[in-house]
């Protein structure tokens, strides 16, 4: 490993692909006759395999979550400050999975793939699925690789979704549960914000009602669009006021409407690269995965007798300057934990990153993180 790469990584990894031929049926009712998912694993499965981890990932992640790809890689996956020796989830005690869900653009069979039925990419076709889904299709991937049960399912945002999802259809599968910068289920306002993110790609000319990879094009713009929106609900007004202020790229205004702020000329560059890199179908995918995630809706509401059956222990960490999770969602999961008699731990980590903050590793965040993962690997021996 060169020298430019921190001795705290887990080095140069590589991911596995995992075929299953066994289909599996989804909540809406459709069924994949055959599926790939893409994993990177860190750290070594113990003799008895109870040292497992599973990292879920959010919106925009993927299977690659620590470590490089290559020796000349630069940027390290997506929760490397997390994952690592020494690390909260430490590799040297922990074996660690993550995978790209199921609908995802980065190798997991999704709306890019090829359709085995007419040799032409999913599009359109691809099947919505749900939290519920990944988690059983994640389960699938635990048989494969020997994990009768996890020490800890982990996630934040959309990744917490699944590890909530988690305690919730295997209780017997996981003994914790880290449910991180989440939320039992999306307000109006963030479904609001996911339709706009959605109507910005369905809109875009080159969309072709989601065949644009038979158009030989790419709804770049409408992409772009949808990442400027969500990324500034990431953020806390705070963190883009300390950033960039009120900072002109210039000295003097051009009285037009190229970006004349440095935050329109950061939110473009955000928007475009990620547009190179993220397939539209499966932003839609995904945004439409978290509006449908409401553990309480099958039991009238009520979110306690959701979590009845749950028998796993619980962290639920939220951040101050969340607004798009904020921490009174966080605080209405933890009360019904209680009222459902679940053992459950929760802190509110004072940030000033907004959403982003999970990903950030402030010393509050990574103590508790740490004390956390330090009694579940005591717990397995690990």
């Amino acid at each position: 490993m060169p020298e430019s790469h921190p001795s705290d990584s887990v080095g140069i990894v590589t991911p596995q692909s995992h075929h299953f031929d066994t289909p599996i049926t989804l909540a809406c009712g459709q069924t994949l006759a055959q599926y790939d998912l893409v994993v990177e694993t860190y750290g070594e499965l113990n003799a008895d395999a109870s040292n497992a981890v599973l990292i879920c990932h959010a919106l925009s992640g993927h299977h690659h979550a620590a470590g490089y790809h290559s020796e000349n890689d630069r940027k390290p996956g997506w929760w490397d400050s997390c994952i690592g020796p020494g690390k909260p989830v430490d590799t040297r005690r922990f074996f660690v999975v993550c995978l790209n869900n199921l609908g995802g653009c980065h190798g997991s069979t999704g709306p890019s793939s090829t359709n085995p039925a007419t040799g032409k990419p999913y599009g359109p076709d691809f099947p919505v699925v749900t939290v519920a889904d990944w988690v059983q299709s994640q389960a699938l991937l635990a048989d494969r690789l020997g994990i009768r049960q996890w020490a800890a399912v982990i996630g934040g945002s959309l990744g917490g979704m699944q590890a909530l999802q988690w305690s919730l259809d295997y209780p017997d599968r996981l003994r914790h549960a880290l449910v991180i910068a989440s939320t039992p289920r999306l307000t109006a306002q963030n479904i609001a914000f996911n339709e706009v993110a959605r109507q910005a790609i369905t809109s875009d000319p080159d969309f072709h009602d989601g065949r644009y990879y038979e158009a030989n094009t790419l709804p770049r713009r409408g992409l772009m669009l949808a990442r400027m929106v969500g990324h500034i609900t990431y953020l806390s007004d705070a963190s883009m006021g300390e950033k960039f202020g009120r900072e002109l790229r210039e000295e003097a205004y051009k009285f037009g409407y190229d970006a004349e702020f440095q935050v329109e000329s950061y939110l473009r560059y955000q928007g475009e690269r990620f547009s190179e890199s993220f397939d539209a179908n499966t932003y839609l995918l995904m945004t439409r995965a978290l509006d449908y995630f409401d553990p309480a809706y099958d039991h009238g509401g009520d979110l306690s007798k959701a979590l009845a059956d749950a028998s796993c222990e619980f962290l639920v960490l939220s951040f101050s300057t969340d607004w798009r999770f904020p921490p009174e969602r966080s605080e209405e999961l933890v009360n019904a934990m209680l009222s459902a008699r679940r053992k459950v731990s929760y802190a509110e980590i004072d940030a000033p990153w907004g959403h982003d903050a999970f990903l950030i590793p402030t010393p509050r965040y990574t103590d508790v993180f740490t004390a956390y993962m330090d009694r579940v690997a005591r717990e397995v021996g690990a």
